[in-house]
C-alpha cells in the first residue's frame, strides 16, 4: 500500500478547487481519504450547501469500500440496485454511487486513497478530482461507464 502524504492530499484539495474556480463551478466540497479510509484533508468552499462534505465523503468512501471509482458504482447501481443498497447498509450509508469519487493510485497502480468531490455536476466533480490527483503526481481511477 502506497502512503498518501498530507502534502499530496493538500495539493489535491487545492488544485481541485482551483480547477472548480477556473470552470466557474458551484461551491464545492473536497474530501481526501487514505487507503484505510482515514481522512487526510478536506475543504468546503464558502457557499457550499450543508451536507456537501458528507456527499463528497460518501463518494470517496464508497470507491474505497468496493475498490472501484464511483463512475463504476453508478453503472452498478443502475444494473444491480439491490447490491448497491445492501453495500450502502454495510458501510453505514457512507456510499454515494455517482461520479466524483476517484481512487488515487501511484504510478505502479497501487492504491493510495480516494478523493470525493461534490457541488456541481457529477462529471465536473470528477474532472476536478482528476486534476487534483494529477497535480499531486498520482494517477486517478474514476471507474468505467
Amino acid at each position: 500500500m502506497t502512503e498518501l502524504t498530507l502534502a499530496a492530499a493538500q495539493t489535491i484539495v487545492s488544485v481541485a478547487l482551483d480547477h472548480c474556480r477556473a470552470g466557474n463551478f458551484k461551491p464545492m466540497a473536497v474530501v481526501v481519504l487514505d487507503a484505510r479510509g482515514a481522512l487526510k484533508a478536506a475543504a468546503a468552499e464558502d457557499g457550499a450547501s450543508l451536507k456537501r462534505a458528507e456527499v463528497a465523503h460518501g463518494k470517496a468512501y464508497g470507491a474505497l469500500s468496493l475498490g472501484m471509482g464511483s463512475r463504476s458504482l453508478f453503472k452498478r447501481a443502475k444494473e444491480q440496485a439491490f447490491f448497491i443498497s445492501a453495500v450502502s447498509h454495510v458501510v453505514d450509508g457512507a456510499l454515494v454511487p455517482v461520479p466524483g469519487g476517484v481512487l488515487i493510485r501511484d504510478a505502479a497502480g497501487a492504491l493510495a486513497g480516494a478523493v470525493g468531490i461534490s457541488g456541481d455536476t457529477s462529471d465536473n466533480d470528477e474532472a476536478a478530482a482528476l486534476a487534483g490527483i494529477a497535480a499531486a503526481g498520482l494517477v486517478g481511477d474514476p471507474g468505467q461507464d
